[in-house]
């Protein structure tokens, strides 16, 4: 076992006292050690109630004979941190999260590990950790937050932060506003829409991380308390058999992933944490498969924002499950390993859909392509990101003059200042990875332009990322980002810029001289980031959008 290099000989007398000063009995020693990585905070509702899945965890570990150590990690709530100087760290906190496992799983000699996935970067930051270490791993995730009624109508974060934008048009009261924050989010979980957490959750089942139904059970139910149960057993199982991440993390897992993905319609990050994930995992994503896979892929699922349904309609209607048989039948997912021991088809033999309007056929899908798509043109040479499953029909071509901001927040204020007029395309740069730096989401003016009214008839262009609750014309990822000289960083107040999503281009429409000209003024602005703070360092060492927005390896 690796960990004797921790309990076990003569020169181990004071690191095994270590142990007994815990209250660990020696017999406890002679059994694997499985980490179990719990990111149980009081920040956010989708960590607030963790300790309960690590204890259903901890005793499935003991049950199947192992020796099971909690310890913590980070995490940051997306949407407390929305719209605010907090939001540079998010994204920047999944390399800390990552780094952190791998310190306290290295460090102390663990045999296994357990990961209760949460949140928006702790999920993914977690499932670099795992493909990285490639110890025996399992995922249990926090789980979805339960469906909000308000005055007898199902509610939901979206519904809320559009709310803000009927407010400023008076055709809600403060009083009104107050009314609906009491009963949007009515307890623990991940948010309840078609956001990160959920989406990277839903993708972890189909790359074989989770157990079945793991990712779609709610996070009050006895059922995800079962699941964690069964899942700190299984790890026992997986180590016994010496079954890895890597041995599942393939690069058929990463286009299943994918697959899914445009299935469901998730949300635009995971086309930043797959790529990462994969690279952890020593897999190249290509980024470029993404437009392939959409064009066969049908979008047979929309949660909030892009439909009218919840996590908790997913749950009911199959689950993740479901939509896997579908897609295997429909020969669009391979057949790969999973944390059970067995291949994705077997994990699903018995699932189906119990809800034909919730889980579409795939001769009946609500569009016959994918839910994302990736972007280029001579403003996004590298490429963009666009969640088509959030964009109204009418919206899909789109050519306008560029209003252009140089960080979130004076957008947010033109627009909900009425300075946004219908037909704009309202640009947001220097908010990229390393220009933000950390590449704050978007999601307060895109819920300002369809809270406005907007919607139908504005786009929204940035080298920002977009959080999954975003809907409208709204493209992301914007590669390369202004801060490094890319084109976005040379649109000038009123340029046209034309959309035309179907084709996936977006095109500056202005010609190559004008263009030279105005790179030769161009001026690389000043790091946002405090000299020697961690977003300075971080923005020193991430990547582009399009490679994952992972850290440059020096050879």
């Amino acid at each position: 076992m690796r960990s004797h290099a921790t309990t076990k000989g003569l020169e181990r007398a004071t690191h095994r006292a270590l142990y007994y000063s815990m209250g660990i009995l020696p017999e406890e020693l002679d059994r694997p050690l499985v980490a179990i990585v719990n990111p149980q905070n009081e920040t956010m509702p989708g960590h607030v109630h963790l300790d309960i899945i690590s204890k259903a965890v901890r005793e499935g570990i003991i049950a199947a004979g192992g020796t099971p150590i909690e310890f913590g990690t980070i995490g940051i709530c997306d949407g407390i941190a929305q719209g605010n100087y907090g939001m540079h760290y998010p994204l920047a906190s999944r390399e800390l999260i990552c780094d952190s496992i791998e310190c306290m799983v290295n460090g102390h000699s663990y045999d296994a590990m357990v990961l209760i996935t949460a949140c928006d970067k702790i999920a993914p930051g977690m499932m670099m950790a795992a493909a990285r270490l490639n110890l025996p791993a399992i995922a249990i995730s926090n789980g979805p937050m339960a469906t909000g009624c308000h005055l007898g109508r199902e509610v939901g974060y979206t519904d809320l932060m559009e709310a803000q934008g009927l407010v400023q048009r008076g055709e809600m009261t403060w009083d009104q506003l107050a009314a609906l924050e009491q009963d949007t989010l009515p307890g623990c979980g991940a948010c309840n829409n078609m956001g990160t957490a959920n989406t990277m959750n839903y993708l972890f089942e189909t790359l074989g991380m989770c157990l079945p139904g793991a990712s779609t059970a709610m996070a009050a139910s006895g059922r995800r308390v079962a699941l964690a149960k069964r899942t700190g057993m299984q790890v026992m199982e997986l180590y016994r058999r010496d079954i890895r991440p890597r041995d599942l993390l393939t690069a058929d897992a990463f286009r299943n992933a994918l697959v899914a993905d445009m299935a469901i319609g998730g949300s635009t990050n995971s086309l930043l944490h797959l790529p990462a994930i994969a690279n952890e995992a020593g897999i190249k994503l290509d980024m470029g498969m993404v437009t392939e896979l959409a064009t066969r892929t049908p979008n047979i699922v929309r949660i909030k924002p892009s439909g009218q349904h919840f996590p908790a309609d997913l749950d009911r209607a199959g689950g993740i499950p479901a939509v896997m048989k579908l897609l295997l039948e429909g020969e669009l997912l391979t057949d790969t390993l999973t944390v059970t021991g067995e291949k994705l088809s077997q994990n699903v033999a018995t699932a189906q859909v119990v809800d034909g309007n919730v889980i579409r056929p795939i001769d009946n899908p609500y569009s016959r392509t994918g839910g994302l798509a990736i972007i280029h043109g001579n403003l996004a040479p590298d490429g963009a990101v666009c969640k088509v499953a959030g964009v109204l029909p009418e919206m899909l071509r789109h050519r306008g003059p560029a209003r252009v901001f140089e960080q979130e927040e004076d957008a947010v204020s033109a627009i909900y200042g009425k300075q946004i007029n219908r037909g704009d395309v309202v640009v947001v740069r220097y908010e990229g990875p390393k220009g933000g730096p950390g590449m704050r989401e978007m999601l307060s003016p895109t819920a300002a332009i369809i809270g406005m009214g907007l919607g139908d008839s504005v786009a929204l262009v940035t080298d920002g990322r977009f959080s999954g609750a975003t809907r409208g014309a709204a493209i992301g990822h914007v590669s390369p980002e202004a801060a490094a000289g890319g084109p976005l960083a040379l649109v000038q107040e009123g340029d046209t810029i034309a959309i035309d999503i179907p084709r996936g281009t977006v095109t500056l429409e202005v010609d190559d001289a004008e263009l030279e000209q105005r790179r030769t003024m161009w001026v690389k602005p000043k790091s946002k980031a405090p000299p020697g703070s961690y977003l300075d360092r971080y923005s020193r060492l991430v990547t582009s959008a399009m490679t994952g927005a992972v850290f440059e390896i020096w050879d």
